[in-house]
């Protein structure tokens, strides 16, 4: 991966101001902890990664064990540790808050990732589903937020970064679930901002559209869209990766980048929520 240094060239270089892969101080970053949710594949592994590179610490929890993640970073000489288990349950997001608090004593930086897509018609979503994609999508954002939000509100400063979508700012079809997690994950961003912001703890959130992931993967298999639906819709012609989007919600939390950004939601989609042309004018620019 571009830029990557070990934490012993980190130290090596300490007192020469070294500088990381695009021009922030991985030095400057070297006793910061950031959390990670969703952190076994996709946007949630590329976050982490891109987080250790610039010289966080790491704690990543996911449904599944994030042992690749965590290698990754290890073998880079970066700290990481992770913690299988479900986040939607109050008491596993309180053992692993504690366990953070244990290893590092701190919470600096918390990317609340994880989440569950749902395509299916309104009129055929069963309340059960509904409740599942509120859980995972919304709750355990609130929940993990008030947790390591009240270490980050005792220190007067911290980065929460939630990772909503452009389906949180605009409906897209036979997502109900989804769109409202979404939006509701959207309004959260902006109270929490409101609240804390005046307490040291910046509050925002990334939406990205389409992104080549698992869980596309997984969508696709059911044939709700193929690829050319959305490279045809997205102005810049493609999907974006995980990459795009770790770049995004990197930038949100770091003071030293965005330490006047409170509240926002930034768009990480090729520019398809800012086009209203159809497709024949789009195609034709091309």
């Amino acid at each position: 991966m571009p830029g990557n240094v070990s934490l012993t060239q980190r130290r090596g270089v300490a007192n020469l101001g070294w500088v990381g892969e695009g021009g922030v101080s991985a030095m400057a970053n070297a006793e910061r902890v950031a959390v990670v949710t969703g952190g076994a594949q996709g946007i949630g592994r590329r976050t982490a990664e891109l987080l250790a590179e610039r010289g966080y610490r790491l704690a990543i929890v996911d449904l599944q064990e994030a042992t690749a993640t965590v290698n990754a970073i290890e073998a880079r000489g970066g700290a990481a540790f992770g913690f299988a288990g479900d986040v939607t349950r109050e008491e596993i997001v309180e053992e692993f808050t504690r366990r953070v608090l244990e290893r590092y004593g701190r919470a600096d930086v918390l990317v609340n990732n994880a989440g569950i897509s749902l395509i299916r018609a309104a009129e055929e979503t069963t309340a059960a589903e509904y409740r599942r994609v509120m859980e995972v999508n919304l709750v355990a954002p609130f929940l993990l937020a008030r947790a390591f939000g009240r270490k980050m509100l005792e220190a007067r400063s911290g980065a929460i970064v939630n990772v909503a979508s452009i389906a949180g700012l605009m409906a897209v079809s036979d997502r109900a679930a989804y769109n409202a997690s979404k939006h509701g994950l959207v309004g959260l961003t902006r109270t929490l901002a409101a609240e804390w912001g005046g307490r040291g703890v910046r509050v925002n959130a990334v939406c990205p559209g389409w992104v080549k992931t698992e869980m596309d993967a997984a969508d696709q298999a059911g044939g709700s869209y193929s690829d050319a639906d959305i490279t045809e819709r997205v102005p810049m012609g493609r999907f974006a990766r995980p990459e795009d989007v770790a770049r995004a919600i990197a930038f949100l939390a770091d003071e030293g980048e965005s330490g006047f950004v409170n509240g926002a939601t930034l768009t990480v989609d090729g520019g398809w929520s800012s086009d209203g042309s159809w497709e024949s004018v789009r195609l034709r620019k091309r």
